[in-house]
């Protein structure tokens, strides 16, 4: 099993999607733990720019071999952009989900919604958990 990363300057979901803010900016994508699960990514379903979107609402779907996952945002805002390179080359998911595989960009509604996520390690203990539930 590979080595996955989780990076200390993002913010984490239980829903397996990280935040990098940049000053009321957070882009949004996927973890390497996700990208790992579903497998290659074939196909992304994004929203248009402009739209608004509230914590934790469905905002796109990612298809892979395996499944068809929904995304949840987690945090609200307005969509300033989307990766529209992942049209082209979905797989950019799977080989950089920290970089050239982000999702969205979201200008933050409510900064304050950021302390509800969770830190890397966090997000680590938390995959912990979840994988000696299903032991």
């Amino acid at each position: 099993m590979a080595i996955l990363e989780y990076p200390d300057d993002l913010y984490y979901s239980k829903e397996h999607l990280w935040v990098r803010v940049t000053g009321n900016r957070g882009t949004v994508g996927i973890t390497d733990f996700a990208q790992q699960e579903m497998g290659e990514i074939i196909y992304v379903e994004l929203p248009t720019e402009g739209s608004p979107i509230e914590q934790n609402e469905v905002f796109g779907s990612l298809e892979s071999s395996k499944t068809v996952a929904e995304l949840y945002s987690p945090v609200s805002g307005e969509i300033v952009s989307i990766n529209k390179d992942l049209d082209e080359e979905p797989s950019m998911i799977n080989d950089d989900p920290y970089g050239k595989g982000w999702l969205i960009s979201i200008e933050l509604d409510d900064p304050t919604e950021l302390e509800e996520l969770l830190s890397a390690s966090e997000y680590e203990d938390f995959l912990e958990k979840k994988s000696e539930n299903k032991k």
